[in-house]
């Protein structure tokens, strides 16, 4: 048999959770991916030992500050060295490149993208508020390019692979599952007393401290639900979530027959990520298997939209779309940042997004230069109500 030419990675927030684990995965898959591109915001000695590790091309650290001490460690390697925004937009539009893995944090991940979708690169994509912010925009663009989007997160993954085979059917709904966090079933009286060591103690998954938050509030199943939309072309009546505290069906699809289609496995993110890289392949891994018999159970619930209410704001701004979910995420990114510094209680992030919401000036059908605008206006009025 023919050896199979490598997949070339771009790898942005490559010293992130879901960057460390990807590099994992080429770890185990030398044959079939090799590491053009790392970038990193602020992280300069992780960076630096990936790189030495990998042998990149190319490098990228977002902070100006770091990039001498990154040159300086890489110049005895034949490693280019940039920094700044800009080379992370222009360094994804390599000819070399052939598949874009972005795990940038927040609506940093927005522009790279762009911009690698413009170049017509593939695109497998953890940064799910790329498309939060700018769904309609980054959507339209890549089937202007032809440009595929293969979700990394585990829930989208999951319906991807519910849908292999299954595209020429309608889709009656999706079911995002959630484990409900470590606070499931707790009540508001409970909730104002968390701490962030309390928040940050997901029992599923390993994730970073932002999705962690967000796991615990439900604002992370929130902006799942609007990237669905986006991902599968759904409206907000055909995306349910259902709290599945196992975590171990990751998501499942109704077809228009009545009949449900699930994805199921342990809680790894490295599967989704290999999953997506490796499209339409499936690579052989020796990682923990699932065993029927160590889950006897497994139960599913009503999310609590009362006590958590970041859910009920993520299916409003859907519901309106324009520029109100770019103001939910500016202003949950705000209020997760100051909730990890102990300047606002767990409750108080919610109740900051959806003052958010309701003052900043509505844009139907919003462009770039719109969103980005609502991006800065939303986080101003974020800390000032903080403050």
């Amino acid at each position: 048999m023919a050896a199979v030419e490598k997949k070339r990675i771009a790898l942005l927030g490559s010293t992130g959770s879901i960057g460390c684990q990807t590099l994992e995965v080429v770890r185990s898959h030398y044959d079939a991916f090799e590491v053009e591109v790392l970038t990193a915001q602020n992280n300069a000695e992780l960076l630096i030992d990936q790189a030495i590790e990998f042998m990149p091309n190319s490098v990228v650290i977002g902070n100006t500050e770091k990039y001498f001490s990154v040159k300086k460690a890489l110049e005895s390697y034949p490693i280019k060295v940039f920094a700044g925004k800009e080379s992370i937009k222009d360094i994804v539009t390599l000819a070399e490149i052939d598949i874009v893995l972005t795990a940038m944090l927040g609506i940093s991940g927005l522009e790279p993208t762009l911009s690698a979708i413009n170049a017509g690169k593939p695109i497998a994509l953890a940064n799910k508020e790329t498309l939060v912010v700018a769904g309609n925009l980054i959507t339209s663009i890549a089937r202007e390019k032809g440009v595929n989007i293969y979700p990394v997160d585990s829930e989208h993954s999951a319906i991807f692979q519910c849908l292999a085979g299954e595209f020429h059917n309608d889709v009656e709904k999706i079911y995002l599952t959630a484990s409900g966090g470590p606070f499931r079933g707790k009540k508001r009286q409970y909730l104002e007393n968390v701490t962030k060591a309390d928040a940050l103690n997901h029992p599923n998954w390993n994730m970073g401290c932002k999705i962690t938050i967000d796991s615990a509030s439900l604002m992370n199943k929130g902006l799942e639900v609007i990237e669905a939309k986006w991902l599968f072309g759904l409206n907000a009546d055909q995306i349910q979530v259902v709290i599945h505290p196992q975590s171990i069906i990751h998501s499942m699809v109704q077809f228009a027959d009545g009949s449900i289609k699930a994805q199921m496995g342990l809680p790894d993110m490295k599967l989704p990520i290999l999953y997506a890289l490796s499209y339409p392949n499936r690579l052989a891994t020796n990682f923990t298997r699932f065993n029927f018999a160590d889950f006897p159970a497994l139960t599913f619930e009503t999310p609590d939209f009362e006590n958590f209410p970041s859910l009920n704001l993520a299916y409003h701004a859907l519901k309106n779309c324009g520029n109100m979910p770019c103001t939910l995420n500016a202003a949950n990114e705000v209020a997760v940042a100051e909730f990890l510094k102990d300047k606002i209680s767990f409750v108080k992030m919610a109740t900051v997004v959806e003052q958010c919401m309701q003052k900043v000036a509505y844009i139907k059908n919003p462009g770039l230069d719109d969103l980005l605008a609502t991006d800065m206006e939303s986080r101003k009025i974020a800390h000032s109500l903080i403050s």
